[in-house]
């Protein structure tokens, strides 16, 4: 019989995979030309021709030895020390390879960083709507997770209940800019604000509170949108990065933490960190991609393409009469449903082969996200059937 734990997260397994999975069902009842799947963050657009080209280049070099054996903990330092100068050029930071531990993926770099952080009962704090898999990643560590209320006006934090709802127990603070869902980015504005109440609190309570930032999407911003980068507005960060959107390998699993030295007790975290790649399993990022990743730092998937889909998906979208503010970042849509009723609206949906993923999946009822990383002819074939869908609901 499973664990008692685990038959919790069966119960409550992802709604986002369910709905993956339900679109390969209808796919082979109805073709998968007729099912318009909306329901996971898989990239369409392929990789850049820098990463195939890499690819060959290391696998068929002929003075490649050893490109599959483990090496440290944190990965190679070569490929470290690119990642450092690749950051210090973008955002006039001053990292270097010890800043940088390489991760299979932002997921593995987060229970990394949640498991080395965190003690039972350690609260952490994160801002609806989320990405509903920190609640599995912190209770994998016995920490409990806060959830602030969703401002649903223009979905920046809600920086008044964050200021309350700190305390003596609050360990850590997870953000994710550009948004998922929203595709919303935190203003800098925002992030100044925030950064002085941490510090504040941090000051009232005698303690140190981590700022981890989730950044899987930040290569992805429109219309020259800036994202602020953290560790220039708080000491206490710690980014957590992956290639699986900005270079559309999601299935490759490589990505980074940055542990900037001006963080709190940096030299145990870094030590504490190290330890936790190791027992928690995954002991090293993946060795033939972390040197492939070295070799594409400056490259990037094709952004206009997400962009063709983003217009055309929210001008049809508000021309039918559906409510949502325009994305920023990433690739997804964050979209009020017609009913109160969210998940109710998604079975509507479905029954017009559309899958979408009801807003309380990720703390933030009374919505739907549709992730618009598809081909740009499901997005236009989509539209009727949304259309037709708001007008039966009127």
């Amino acid at each position: 019989m499973i664990s008692k734990k685990m038959h919790e997260q069966v119960q409550n397994s992802s709604v986002i995979r369910a709905m993956f999975e339900e679109g390969k069902r209808l796919a082979g009842i109805y073709g998968a030309e007729n099912v318009f799947d909306f329901s996971l963050g898989n990239p369409n657009v392929e990789p850049p021709e820098d990463v195939k080209r890499a690819i060959l280049e290391i696998v068929n070099d002929e003075n490649s030895i050893g490109i599959h054996a483990y090496m440290n903990n944190s990965g190679y330092e070569e490929v470290r020390a690119a990642i450092a100068k690749s950051l210090n050029e973008k955002h006039g930071t001053v990292f270097t390879e010890n800043n940088i531990i390489m991760t299979v993926g932002a997921a593995g770099g987060l229970n990394i960083i949640l498991k080395t952080l965190l003690n039972p009962t350690d609260e952490v704090i994160t801002f609806a709507p989320f990405f509903g898999e920190y609640r599995s990643y912190v209770k994998n560590y016995e920490g409990e997770l806060v959830v602030i209320s969703p401002n649903t006006i223009d979905f920046q934090p809600n920086l008044e209940e964050f200021e309350k709802k700190i305390t003596l127990n609050t360990k850590a603070v997870i953000i994710n800019s550009p948004n998922n869902p929203t595709g919303v980015i935190y203003s800098e504005d925002t992030i100044i604000k925030l950064s002085e109440i941490l510090r504040e609190k941090q000051k009232e309570f005698g303690t140190d509170i981590y700022l981890i930032s989730d950044e899987p999407y930040r290569e992805l911003a429109y219309d020259q949108a800036e994202v602020p980068y953290i560790s220039k507005y708080y000491a206490n960060t710690i980014v957590g990065y992956s290639f699986s959107k900005s270079l559309s390998l999601p299935g490759e699993r490589i990505g980074y933490l940055v542990i900037p030295d001006q963080a709190a007790d940096y030299e145990n975290i870094i030590s504490a960190a190290n330890i936790a790649n190791r027992i928690l399993g995954f002991v090293n990022a993946p060795a033939l991609f972390q040197r492939v990743i070295a070799k594409c730092l400056d490259a990037k998937v094709d952004l206009e393409a997400y962009n063709r889909n983003r217009e055309l998906l929210y001008k049809g979208l508000l021309s039918f009469g559906y409510q949502c503010i325009k994305p920023e970042g990433a690739f997804y849509m964050f979209v009020k449903s017609p009913i109160k009723n969210d998940a109710e609206f998604c079975s509507l949906s479905n029954k017009k082969n559309i899958l979408i993923v009801p807003g309380s999946a990720f703390g933030c009822p009374g919505y739907v996200r549709i992730a618009y990383c598809v081909a740009y002819e499901t997005i236009k074939n989509a539209l009727p059937g949304f259309k037709a869908l708001i007008e039966e609901l009127k």
